[in-house]
C-alpha cells in the first residue's frame, strides 16, 4: 500500500519517525508529510502559512522513506493536500502519529492526530490515529509502531481506527481490546489562573480510575485500546418536529 505518515507533533517527532520506519519495514511505500512546527490541538483545522498563494514546505530526511516533507500547515490540511496529489500519487492509507500522550474519550474532538485521520477518511482514504500513553523520559515508540502495523488489516472501511497504546515494551502489552470512548478523556484542560486581561490554562491528568470498557479503562489496565470512529455526518434519525425537507417530507419521518 501507499501510506502517508503524518502527525501533529511536527516533523522532528521521534514517534513520527518510528511509525514511518515500521510501515516501510513491513514493505509499504511510505511518504512522510508532517507539520514543520508542532500543531497539537488543531483538530481538523485547515490552516497554513502562505506566501503569494503558495503553501510553504521543505524536503526533509527520514531514514527508510523515499520522500519526506515539512509543511507549514496543520495535519488535516496536509492530509487534504496529499489526497489532491501534492506529494505524488494520493495515498491508500493515512497513518497519523505516533502522538506523545493518549487521545481518548471526547477529547478526540480536539486532537490534531485524530483530526488528520478523520480528514483522510472524509476524502476517500483509510486511516488510523496512533497515540502512546507516554509517561517516562524514554517513550516506547517501537511498541506503538509495531501495534499500528499489525492493525493495518483492520482498515477495511470508511472509518478511523483510534489506537491508544500503553507505554511499555512490546512484550508487556497485555492485549488489544475494542473500546468505547470515555466520557471525557484521561487528560483535560483546566483553568489554572485568571487575572486582569488574561487567563492561563493547563493540561492535567484526571486520575487513575476510568470507566470499565472505555479507551481510558483498557489503557490504564495495560491494554491497547482500539476505537472505530466515523467522520462527521448527518444525524438522520433525529426528529425535528414541524420542519420539512426539500421534498416536503417531515424531517425525521
Amino acid at each position: 500500500m501507499r501510506i502517508l505518515v503524518t502527525n501533529d507533533d511536527g516533523i522532528d517527532s521521534p514517534g513520527l519517525h518510528a511509525l514511518a520506519a515500521a510501515a516501510a519495514a513491513a514493505g509499504h511505500e511510505v511518504i512522510v508529510a508532517a507539520p514543520a512546527e508542532e500543531s497539537s490541538g488543531s483538530s481538523a483545522a485547515l490552516l497554513a502559512v502562505e506566501a503569494d498563494g503558495h503553501i510553504a514546505m521543505q524536503e526533509a530526511v527520514i531514514v527508510g522513506t523515499p520522500a519526506a516533507f515539512a509543511v507549514s500547515a496543520t495535519p488535516a490540511f496536509i492530509v487534504l493536500l496529499a489526497t489532491r496529489g501534492a506529494f505524488g500519487e494520493p495515498p491508500d492509507v493515512v497513518l497519523s502519529g505516533i502522538n506523545r500522550g493518549p487521545n481518548t474519550g471526547a477529547a478526540v474532538l480536539h486532537s490534531g492526530t485524530v483530526g488528520a485521520a478523520l480528514t483522510a477518511v472524509a476524502n476517500g482514504c483509510r486511516a488510523m490515529a496512533v497515540s502512546l500513553d507516554a509517561t517516562g523520559p524514554e517513550p516506547h515508540w517501537a511498541t506503538a509502531a509495531e501495534v499500528a502495523v499489525d492493525l493495518l488489516p483492520l482498515l477495511t472501511g470508511p472509518f478511523v481506527l483510534n489506537v491508544n497504546v500503553p507505554d511499555v515494551e512490546a512484550g508487556y502489552v497485555r492485549g488489544i481490546r475494542r473500546a468505547h470512548l470515555a466520557e471525557f478523556g484521561m487528560v483535560q484542560m483546566t483553568l489554572r489562573e485568571r487575572g486582569e486581561g488574561f487567563v492561563r490554562m493547563s493540561l492535567e491528568q484526571v486520575g487513575d480510575v476510568a470507566e470499565p470498557g472505555s479507551d481510558d479503562g483498557w489503557l490504564l489496565d495495560g491494554y491497547v485500546a482500539v476505537t472505530p470512529l466515523f467522520p462527521p455526518g448527518e444525524a438522520a434519525d433525529v426528529e425535528l418536529p414541524g420542519l420539512v425537507d426539500t421534498a416536503g417530507e417531515h424531517v425525521g419521518g
